[in-house]
């Protein structure tokens, strides 16, 4: 089990949690989301949560919910920037289709339930 961040998105979050003295990591998960099951959720994590599990990369913490595990399991997070526009990206092994629009997805973990 992984979630790992390139060097941009590393950078990127440490500055985020700088400017957060109550923030222990960065949460990373999904939730029930657009055409096709699941969009992604990423904030600043100021509690760790019953079941959590928790990656470190590079010293930052990465807190994903159990339930969110099976869906996200491997997946690697870069922040890109290209002109003005800037966004983290994912590159996630489980996702097997996605909406059109490009703003949910589905995984291989929806195929098995």
């Amino acid at each position: 089990m992984s979630i790992s961040l390139t060097d941009a998105a590393r950078t990127r979050v440490q500055g985020f949690l700088e400017l957060d003295p109550t923030a222990l990591g960065l949460r990373f998960g999904v939730s029930r989301s657009g055409c096709s099951g699941w969009g992604y959720t990423v904030e600043v994590a100021r509690n760790a949560l019953d079941g959590d599990v928790v990656f470190d990369d590079g010293g930052v913490r990465i807190f994903v919910e159990a339930r969110s595990l099976p869906q996200v399991d491997g997946t690697r997070i870069d922040y890109v920037q290209q002109g003005l526009n800037a966004q983290f990206v994912f590159d996630n092994p489980n996702v097997t289709g996605g909406c059109g629009c490009g703003s949910s997805f589905t995984t291989l973990a929806d195929a098995t339930s």
